[in-house]
Order: C-alpha cells, then structure tokens, then sequence
C-alpha cells in the first residue's frame, strides 16, 4: 500500500515514524488558530476560539481543586492518565482499576453497567469534579447510566478516538481493532460515521490482548503472535485500510508491536491525546480548572495523584511502573461492597 499525505487536522494520531508525511501537530500558538479548521473531540468549536458557555461571564472562573476521576477495567486507562497529566499537570488525579473484574470484554452489557456504575459510585464518593470513563467498552455499553446517575460531567474515550481516526484516514478506510464487548456495541462505526459517514469501518475482537497486558506481557513471542492474527484478518477483510483506531485503552502499550506488524503505511490512533483535549475543552468551558498556584504565589502547585486497584497491587504497579516510572504514587487496595 502506498504512503499518503495527510491533510490538516486538529488531531494529533500517533503514526509510525517512517512516515514521508506525518500528520500535524497541534497548533503551539493560541493567537494562529484557524478556528474553521480545528474541532474539539466534543464537537464544539476549538477551545482557542470557543463559544461561551450559557450563563457565563468573560472573564469569570470558578477555580475547582477538586480531583478529576479516572476509571477503567484494569491498567490500559493508564495511558488516558498519562496524557491527563501531561496535558494538565496542575490538576489532581484518582484513578480506579477494577483488576478484581477484568477483562470487562466477554462480559455481558449487563454486567458491565454493573461494574462500571459500583466503581463510579465509588469515584463519586471521592468528591471528583469530572468523571473519565478511561476504558471503551464500558465507554461503548454504560456511558448513558453514568451520565445519568453521576451529576457531575463525563467524558467517555469512543467519541474522541472515532473522530481523530476519521481525520486521519484519507483512503476511508478505517479499521478498529477492540474488545469483544466492544466490537459488539458497534460504538465505534456509528461514533466514526457521525464524524464522517464517508469512511467505511472495519472492526477485529481481539480478546487474548488485554489479559496479555495485564499480566505484563507487552514484548514477548505471545502477543506479538497474536497481534500478527489479528492484524492480518482485519487487513486482510479490506485492504485499503490505511488506519487503526486503537480501540481498547490496553491497546497503546502495545503501540511499537502493533506499528511494527501493521507496517509503515498505516497510522496507528489511540484516544489517549484527544481525550485529555477533551478533557481540556470541558474544564476550559466550564470554567472549573485547578488553581495553577495559591492565591498570591507564584510557586505552581503540586498536584495530588491517587492510584487505587481492586486487584493484586503488585501485579498492577509492575505495569504501571513501566509508564510513570519513577512518578508513579503508591499503589492502594480498594474492595468495593460488590465484590
């Protein structure tokens, strides 16, 4: 397959490094936004040049300290963290992994609403200011009873990733590669079609990943081998695939082997970066950031972050550790009444 030029987008995909023309980055600064040509992941118009919120004074914020809150079945949501903290390092953070359950991808819809709405209640019991559903099938099968039942905003991963991999297709040929649970939802070709119903999707189950990431296996011969099954049935139902959409938090960990297999004229997008935009957006419009320093200090406040696990706390910090080093908190146990 030949390599393309990729066109302007507010997006920034992870490629694969040889590409001739890789995609842009986002704009560093502010004042050169092209308004009519950058999207935020939630559909609004870029957060440089965005409208104001109903009910909002210029000018007026109301600074929230409060904790954002990060949730997904096991260790993959880490990667949403990562970029959170990256991307917004004044705020503090708390995130759940319900390792006790995982994975959430062969279980039915009903249970996962399950699990998903006890481990929010429990973030909700934090006094988190913003909920992150950082894993997609509990994106794909329970963001509407969170919404619901949460009261305070929420963002979930599908949106975000469907409408960076639709920016960055130009053959419209996508495919999605996901949890069983996932796949079945069909989240992502709908999430896809509403950002551009020209591109066609593809979706792969890949169920054997994300018990081989849980268990540290991010490397050897076994995932590499079934990355290489999967990856080869999904190309080879469509050929002029030019992108993977990452369709499973778990999924970038594996980013070097799945770019290496898929080869160089592919892209490779996960919606880790454009979450944490979204995130971005949100705070930015509702005004309720974190204070970057006290009142009258110049010294930047240093956030709190929090990680708590249903699971082994062993077994989760030795993947963890290999994403925030020596950065990464204390791992704490958490049992929920559920369990």
């Amino acid at each position: 397959m030949s390599s393309r030029p990729r066109g302007s987008s507010c997006w920034r995909p992870t490629t694969t490094g040889s590409r001739s023309s890789p995609l842009p980055r986002l704009p560093r600064s502010l004042g050169r936004c092209e308004p009519w040509r950058h999207r935020s992941p939630l559909g609004s118009v870029c957060r440089h040049r965005r409208p104001r919120v109903a009910g909002e004074r210029p000018g007026v914020t109301r600074r929230d300290p409060r904790p954002i809150g990060v949730f997904d079945s096991g260790v993959g949501g880490l990667t949403v963290l990562s970029e959170l903290r990256s991307r917004l390092p004044a705020e503090a953070t708390i995130y759940l992994g319900d390792n006790a359950r995982t994975p959430y991808g062969p279980r039915t819809a009903d249970e996962v609403r399950t699990f998903t709405t006890e481990c929010v209640r429990w973030l909700l019991g934090e006094d988190v200011k913003l909920l992150v559903l950082a894993c997609n099938t509990a994106t794909a099968q329970a963001l509407p009873q969170v919404r619901e039942l949460s009261g305070v905003p929420v963002v979930g991963v599908v949106r975000p990733g469907a409408v960076a991999a639709a920016a960055a297709t130009r053959s419209r040929h996508v495919g999605v590669i996901a949890t069983a649970g996932t796949v079945a939802s069909g989240a992502y070709p709908s999430a896809i079609a509403e950002a551009d119903d020209r591109v066609l999707t593809v979706q792969q189950a890949c169920p054997d990943l994300v018990p081989l990431v849980e268990a540290g296996e991010l490397s050897g011969e076994p995932v590499r081998g079934a990355l290489r099954g999967y990856l080869g049935e999904l190309i080879g139902r469509d050929a002029q695939i030019d992108t993977i959409l990452l369709g499973c938090t778990h999924y970038p960990l594996l980013r070097p082997l799945i770019e290496g297999i898929a080869g160089a004229d592919i892209a490779v997008v996960d919606s880790a970066f454009t979450t944490a935009l979204a995130v971005e957006d949100l705070l930015d419009a509702l005004g309720t950031r974190a204070p970057d320093s006290p009142s009258g200090d110049e010294r930047p406040l240093a956030a709190a972050h929090r990680i708590v696990t249903t699971g082994d706390v062993g077994a989760f910090s030795l993947v963890a550790s290999r994403i925030f080093g020596a950065s990464l908190p204390d791992i704490e146990a958490v049992s929920l009444p559920a369990l």
